[in-house]
């Protein structure tokens, strides 16, 4: 899920540091304050280990996203592809 190019959208904003996420077992991505379309793909790339917490909240409190070493190294891959 985390190489369509939503998902790869998605990363990019994370990266930039323009996301944030709900602390939760199904985390809600917010890029610049608005709730992404597609909570699906969200809670498909925090599965997958691409996009976690930046620090600690409480349940349902939305805290700064950050990319994983993953996320990193997928994204890399997708610009030495581009």
């Amino acid at each position: 899920m985390g190489t369509t190019s939503r998902g790869i959208a998605m990363l990019r904003a994370v990266a930039a540091g323009r996301a944030r996420v709900t602390c939760s077992a199904e985390p809600d991505l917010f890029v610049d304050g608005l709730p992404c379309c597609d909570q699906f793909t969200a809670h498909a790339l925090a599965h997958e280990g691409l996009v976690r917490p930046a620090r600690l909240g409480l349940v349902g409190q939305q805290v700064p996203a950050e990319l994983t070493p993953a996320g990193a190294a997928l994204l890399t891959t997708v610009a030495a592809a581009a």
